[in-house]
């Protein structure tokens, strides 16, 4: 299994690694450039009409090599078609915000997230059975799935916009969540029964990041888009919840987290002090930018504290685990 998993992993990397100059000559040529806003930080203009919506091979990339190397079938049908779907909302957000500057309203785009998120989280349960949670050194607690059912669907959508608002400087979403599934993908393989699937899909994806980090890395010569920062969250999300392991993610994805709550707070108090505020700006990655840092600095330091979340998250597994058995 291993092996199928390095193999699989190296075959993301070098077929995204071959096709994405050709794939960005061809986001040049339609015209599919990244719009900054000028609201952001002032140094971020120099990036304007950098192709976007790489996220969108990455997706292609691994559904295709999925479908090559294993049958589409019964419980890896959730995060296939999460990855498919909110990539495919994702890219006609990235195609109108290249074309007027604008996205999908952020009231319809959530209201889309909900619709699949609730979709995805019912597939899930109806393919599971899913009567229980698992809680780190605790073990099974019991839900019912009318409950079940709206907490999935908070936690895909939550994921999913918690990876799209790290989604800021070169290299930093793809990097974090490279990490992210490599915790998933270990935890697949030790998850009792193994979910072998699971692993593979978390291998492929890990694979397209790397190769999609490439060309992303500072300075980039791609972006993500929401096509890829979207639909990436949404499936990391319900890795977790096909692993039995949702209460693990936001230790995982404790970068994600870190930079929603940062954007959360940030808004709730210029609302409530009349305009005050705690960051120099919202997400935490635009604060320490404003504070001197360099992107790569930022990039690099956040990618550290995606890998220690990741150990931390994998070991809690295995010491839960062994304390339940």
């Amino acid at each position: 299994m291993t092996i199928e998993l390095i193999q699989g992993l190296l075959l993301a990397f070098f077929i995204v690694v071959i096709l994405m100059p050709p794939y960005i000559r061809l986001l040049r040529h339609f015209g599919f450039a990244k719009q900054i806003r000028e609201e952001g930080p002032q140094s971020h203009m120099v990036k304007w009409g950098t192709p976007t919506m790489g996220g969108l091979l990455l997706i292609a990339v691994v559904l295709t090599v999925f479908a090559m190397l294993r049958p589409v079938q019964g419980g890896i049908i959730a995060p296939l078609a999460t990855l498919a779907g909110v990539g495919l909302l994702g890219a006609f957000d990235d195609y109108l915000n290249a074309r007027t500057g604008e996205g999908i309203r952020a009231r319809q785009k959530l209201l889309w997230q909900i619709v699949v998120g609730v979709a995805v989280a019912w597939q899930i349960q109806s393919t599971y059975q899913i009567t229980a949670i698992r809680v780190p050194f605790v073990g099974e607690v019991p839900v019912d799935p009318g409950i079940y059912v709206p907490f999935a669907a908070f936690a895909i959508v939550a994921a999913s916009n918690g990876v799209n608002i790290t989604d800021g400087l070169d290299g930093l979403a793809g990097g974090t969540l490279a990490f992210a599934f490599v915790s998933f993908m270990i935890i697949g393989l030790l998850n009792q029964p193994e979910q072998p699937n699971i692993a593979l899909l978390c291998a492929l994806i890990i694979g397209a990041l790397l190769g999609f980090l490439w060309f992303n890395v500072h300075p980039a010569q791609v972006f993500m888009g929401d096509s890829g920062s979207l639909s990436l969250g949404a499936t990391l999300a319900v890795i977790a919840l096909i692993s039995g392991q949702i209460l693990v993610l936001p230790i995982v994805g404790f970068v994600f987290v870190m930079e929603t709550v940062s954007d959360i707070i940030q808004i709730g108090y210029f609302k409530l002090s009349g305009g005050k505020r705690i960051f120099r700006m919202a997400p935490l990655h635009h604060h320490f930018e404003l504070g001197g840092w360099d992107e790569e600095k930022i990039a690099l330091r956040f990618w550290i504290i995606g890998i220690l979340a990741g150990l931390l998250g994998v070991t809690l597994f295995s010491a839960s685990i062994r304390a339940i058995h």
